[in-house]
């Protein structure tokens, strides 16, 4: 069986697979965006392979991440705007 860990997105702790993208525990947490555009437009994960850039999301301090490209280690802290 896969290895189950916690990160936390926000305010809120969430149990994920060893493995899962950052975009898909931001989907799993129930939030349906990662961000927000320079004129407020809520974005969220649109390619799923790190070409358009819509899922940039803060991880652990470092801003503009695409979070379909990174997988989610065991504490990680995850920052949306949306």
């Amino acid at each position: 069986m896969p290895d189950k860990i916690t990160v936390k997105i926000d305010d809120t702790t969430i149990v994920v697979l060893a493995g899962t993208s950052v975009a898909a525990a931001i989907l799993n947490s129930g939030r349906a965006k990662a961000r927000r555009s320079v004129i407020g437009e809520a974005r969220g994960p649109l390619c799923g392979m790190g070409i358009c850039y819509e899922c940039r999301a803060s991880v652990d301090g470092v801003v503009h991440v695409r979070s379909c490209m990174v997988p989610c280690a065991d504490g990680m802290v995850i920052e949306t705007d949306a």
